[in-house]
């Protein structure tokens, strides 16, 4: 038996810059740092050799990989020929909440089937292949932002070259910096729930707009500030560099946000927040703000919505246990 946790990331800036269509024309940034939030993988071989299980939100038995109705087990299981195997996943958070549960998935899922063949697979390869998966394979509207947090953790800044490669910078910062801005962040659970992939589609058919594309590149200048503010422990600007990009992002696509968003968001801003975002596609999930540790309460009380209490993780994707094989393969 072999089990992983790989972690849920928040984006703070840069989000939709990291679309092809995008960074192959401009290059793009992200500021984003992963959470001790995370979806477990547990591989096992399964009795009867010449079956799959899989157990997710719905139980699959199949004898051939190709009618896995999972479309990311399939692809990765018909990619690596493994069958025979049981694999449960289960998370923290459910999907469609904004935290890059899907991308989180397909890194957990590569990372554990590397390591049931007794394979080693750097940080970067995960992230790479991940986005192989979800992007050139499944042709899901994305960027490529989540795969590599996930597979990295930390909090990083991490750039979209136009030719496609992508580096990834972790943030150096003082403990006592790094302390204050935890503590100074606090997440809510709207309870709405959205189709990332509709959202992101309509963003990805709007990057070609000049406007929308002027609003990536100030988003990408914001992560810049943003990156440089944390730096130097400026966290004073912080909350007005989150506000800003969140006033970009939402113009990105009609979808993005709603009245609800909109009211629980002014709401916030009236209530000691300083700025905050949406996490994620849109549409719904948590929402992020930075706000004094001394006034959350004040804040919690006028959203009438529960805390989601969270820290910095830093491992990224990894193997938390290994046990035998119960037979040897034939």
């Amino acid at each position: 038996m072999i089990i992983t946790k790989t972690p849920f990331r928040i984006s703070f800036c840069g989000g939709g810059s990291d679309m092809e269509d995008f960074y192959r024309e401009h290059g793009g940034c992200v500021l984003s740092t992963t959470i001790n939030r995370y979806v477990y993988l547990i591989v096992h071989p399964y009795f009867e050799k010449g079956h799959t299980v899989l157990k997710y939100s719905e139980n699959e038995r199949v004898d051939d990989l190709h009618d896995i109705h999972h479309s990311i087990f399939r692809c990765i299981l018909g990619d690596m020929g493994i069958n025979g195997v049981e694999i449960t996943s289960t998370a923290d958070i459910p999907s469609g909440t904004g935290l890059g549960s899907s991308s989180s998935f397909t890194v957990g899922l590569l990372h554990t089937m590397y390591c049931y063949q007794g394979k080693y697979v750097s940080k970067a390869k995960l992230a790479e292949e991940a986005c192989e998966t979800e992007i050139e394979k499944l042709g899901a509207p994305i960027g490529k932002q989540d795969q590599y947090a996930a597979a990295f953790g930390g909090l990083n800044f991490i750039t979209f070259r136009s030719n496609g490669t992508v580096a990834v910078e972790p943030l150096i910062a003082h403990k006592k910096t790094l302390a204050k801005l935890q503590e100074n962040l606090v997440m809510f659970y709207t309870g709405l729930k959205h189709d990332a992939n509709q959202i992101l589609s309509e963003q990805k058919r709007n990057i070609s707009k000049k406007a929308k594309s002027d609003n990536l590149l100030r988003m990408c200048e914001l992560a810049h500030v943003m990156k440089g503010a944390v730096e130097k422990g400026q966290l004073e600007d912080f909350g007005s560099i989150l506000d800003e990009s969140w006033q970009k992002k939402r113009e990105l696509a009609g979808s993005i946000s709603n009245s609800c968003i909109d009211d629980l968001y002014e709401c916030a801003m009236k209530n000691g927040a300083m700025g905050g975002k949406l996490l994620g596609a849109g549409g719904g999930g948590f929402l992020l703000f930075y706000c004094p540790q001394e006034k959350q309460a004040r804040l919690s009380q006028a959203l009438n919505l529960d805390t989601f209490p969270f820290s910095f993780e830093y491992d990224g994707s990894s193997v938390v246990y290994i046990g035998d094989k119960y037979w040897e393969d034939n």
